[in-house]
């Protein structure tokens, strides 16, 4: 029978009444307007009766089941919490009574004083007194939510394979993130031969959190998390002065802790922990994507660490908690790992496990919620850096445009020292900042219109004719760029080592075994190093997109010019863009360069890598790029956090603030050997420390830098 039809069914005295099963298109429709009013007037029950075809009374019965069901499953989780509490305190007690049979003097090796038996008796007797209430209030509630709560405690049974009551102390749930080891930085005394293990790394790093099953007592206290961060985070993005105040320096939306903490309970953020700091900012901006293509990338870890290549280093799914309505990700939560980085080897990641948590508050409103969890877990927890309630509220508007208003409220537990260079850049808050994500999602989104274009602009005519031929060169662009992130920063897994260089930083210098599709075989070496110059990061910027000036910097390009061949817009900005470039003084048979440039109000980075012609003709000809092997190198560049004051420019305009000079990381990629039973040795890293130190010295000379 069709879900619309109706069907004869007895009641209890016999007699048969009309049973109306309601279709899924009704059901939707009733659904969304329960989330907008769940008590409809008259009115609006007329309205609806004559959308859906039903009658009236049968729209008030459907809402008064819906709010009776709502009720029913939020004192359903209400009493898995108070379940879950009440076994804890049973367990704390029986192992203080454990702990009271066995105790022992210290001095002496005997039974304790009687001081201290009264002392451990009474705050027994205390824990025991509010266990009593507890359990009273339990034994008070409705035979039902008796049941419901057997229930749950024979679920947990039948999950941990013991009885509930038989459980060790469980350890409360805490907002804080799920900490995992960083990359630390060593300085081995070089020698004629390294061993490759010393420093090798997997070409892709094993995932460092290991995803374990969420048991049902878990999961509640995870949906009360996320509910509430939700509502914590709109707060947040709805509320401006006294919450947010201007800055006086670069116009930027600044949370005041103090009126935080008043306005949400918080005081003195409670316990927090020792050496962090408070990173809170705000912003919005128009992003060419509409806003369910946008809800989409963000609930996807895949497509969101494509989406920001130089903040997010990883992004993985650890278990699905809720799945959201058919057809939308309104209602989903995801358990998630993520590691955000800046694009230099001296600047330690930040890791996360957190819950992102999406719902449809509006007709064409989105909200997406980012919280911090930690629970016991096998692994080891060596950072307590937390993401507080976080997230982006994302608007459609005409035009295929969103609306984004981004807040990023993290804990940052200071445990890895920064390097004095990125001081400044980092204790600012622009380093990860909402500013950050915003300019770079802009970007992003322009990028991938660009990319949907069908036709080719006149500008990007030239060996790129075809629109197939432009999407397949776009296309390893994007695996260059996200391959040269991957590689240039402090990422989990990379072990960096310091060599002698041209700067207080030095040249750091890593391996790792190359086997992925797209990358050559073999052994290659990461080389990287980071200077500061006195210049805007925009003429720096300038200085490296330029063809005319790449051989001022370029060692390998041996003195030859070279000259732009195709060139592909990936933006509104001039400098966002994709060439291919070939040298003037070389014979037919030589290498082209692919290179990339982008650029945005938090930084620039100029990307390229050798490309032989068969493979450019397969490019061109619009086939699929996944299996040409390219080895980026390339350079990023960095305000450098000191504002020039005075300017009070609004962060639409300048989201970034003044800068007095730029950062700049100089990275290589070569391929050490094709064996993988390579290793590195003193002739290599001479190579590599004199191919960076003469790079920064032609830099620096080209620039008139001291």
């Amino acid at each position: 029978m069709d879900s619309g039809d109706e069907q004869d069914v007895p009641d209890s005295q016999g007699r048969k009444k009309r049973y109306h099963r309601h279709t899924p298109r009704q059901i939707q429709d009733l659904e969304a307007m329960f989330k907008v009013c769940p008590h409809p007037d008259e009115k609006q029950r007329m309205q609806l009766s004559r959308d859906l075809g039903l009658e009236p009374r049968q729209i008030k019965f459907w809402f008064q089941n819906r709010r009776t069901q709502m009720k029913a499953q939020q004192e359903r989780t209400d009493n898995c919490l108070l379940r879950a509490e009440n076994d804890k305190i049973r367990c704390e007690n029986i192992a203080m009574r454990e702990a009271l049979k066995h105790v022992i003097c210290p001095s002496c090796g005997g039974p304790p004083s009687n001081e201290d038996s009264y002392f451990d008796e009474q705050k027994l007797r205390m824990e025991n007194a509010r266990l009593k209430e507890e359990v009273n209030y339990v034994a008070s509630l409705p035979p039902c939510y008796q049941l419901q709560l057997d229930h749950v405690s024979s679920m947990a049974s039948k999950y941990l394979g013991r009885p509930i009551t038989q459980l060790p102390p469980v350890q409360p749930l805490s907002i804080s993130s799920l900490d995992l080891s960083v990359g630390g930085y060593s300085n081995p005394g070089l020698s004629p031969s390294l061993d490759l293990d010393l420093l090798c790394r997997s070409s892709s790093s094993a995932f460092p959190y290991a995803p374990t099953a969420t048991s049902e007592l878990e999961k509640p206290l995870m949906v009360e998390m996320a509910t509430n961060a939700m509502e914590e985070f709109i707060r947040l993005v709805q509320t401006d002065e006294p919450l947010w105040v201007k800055s006086g320096s670069d116009g930027r939306d600044m949370l005041q802790l103090e009126t935080y903490e008043r306005m949400f309970q918080r005081p003195g953020q409670q316990l927090k922990l020792l050496d962090t700091r408070i990173e809170a900012s705000r912003d919005s901006a128009l992003v060419i994507m509409s806003a369910l293509a946008l809800v989409d990338m963000f609930m996807d870890a895949s497509k969101w660490q494509e989406l920001f290549p130089t903040i997010v280093s990883k992004a993985r799914p650890i278990e699905v908690l809720a799945s959201g309505m058919a057809g939308s990700s309104s209602g989903s939560l995801i358990l998630m790992y993520a590691e955000m980085q800046v694009l230099s080897p001296v600047v330690p990641t930040r890791e996360f496990c957190f819950l992102r948590y999406c719902q449809q508050i509006d007709q064409g409103m989105w909200a997406v919620a980012d919280v911090s969890v930690d629970f016991p877990r096998d692994n080891h927890l060596a950072s307590q850096s937390r993401r507080l309630p976080s997230g982006c509220l994302i608007e459609e508007v005409p035009n295929g445009y969103s609306k984004v208003t981004w807040v990023d409220h993290v804990e940052i537990e200071e445990k890895n020292p920064v390097h004095v260079l990125f001081n400044d850049l980092i204790s600012s808050g622009m380093a990860f900042g909402a500013q950050r994500w915003l300019t770079t999602l802009q970007r992003m989104c322009e990028r991938f219109a660009c990319f949907s274009v069908a036709g080719v602009p006149t500008r990007d005519a030239g060996v790129a004719p075809s629109p197939d031929g432009k999407r397949s060169m776009m296309k390893l662009a994007q695996r260059m760029v996200s391959n040269f992130c991957a590689n240039v920063g402090a990422s989990i897994g990379h072990k960096w080592t310091t060599l002698s260089g041209p700067s207080d930083i030095g040249v750091r210098v890593t391996l790792h075994k190359s086997t992925d599709v797209g990358q050559p075989n073999g052994v290659v070496l990461s080389a990287a190093t980071s200077i500061w110059l006195p210049i805007s990061p925009e003429s720096v910027f300038s200085f490296f997109k330029n063809e005319r000036t790449r051989t001022q910097w370029d060692v390998l390009s041996n003195g030859n010019t070279v000259q732009e061949v195709a060139h592909i817009t990936n933006g509104s900005h001039p400098g966002n863009c994709i060439s291919l470039l070939r040298g003037l003084n070389s014979g037919q048979n030589a290498m082209l360069i692919l290179q990339e440039c982008f650029t945005d109000a938090s930084g620039s980075a100029v990307v390229y890598s050798p490309i032989d012609l068969p493979a450019i003709n397969i490019v061109m000809s619009g086939e699929d790029p996944s299996y040409i092997p390219i080895l980026p190198s390339g350079f990023t560049i960095l305000p450098d956090g000191r504002s020039t004051g005075g300017q009070g420019a609004s962060s639409s305009s300048n989201p970034m603030g003044g800068s007095s000079g730029s950062l700049v990381t100089v990275a290589f990629q070569i391929l050490m050997s094709s064996l993988p039973s390579a290793k590195l040795n003193l002739e290599s890293v001479m190579t590599v420390n004199n191919l960076i130190s003469t790079t920064v010295q032609q830099i620096k000379s080209a620039l008139n830098c001291p």
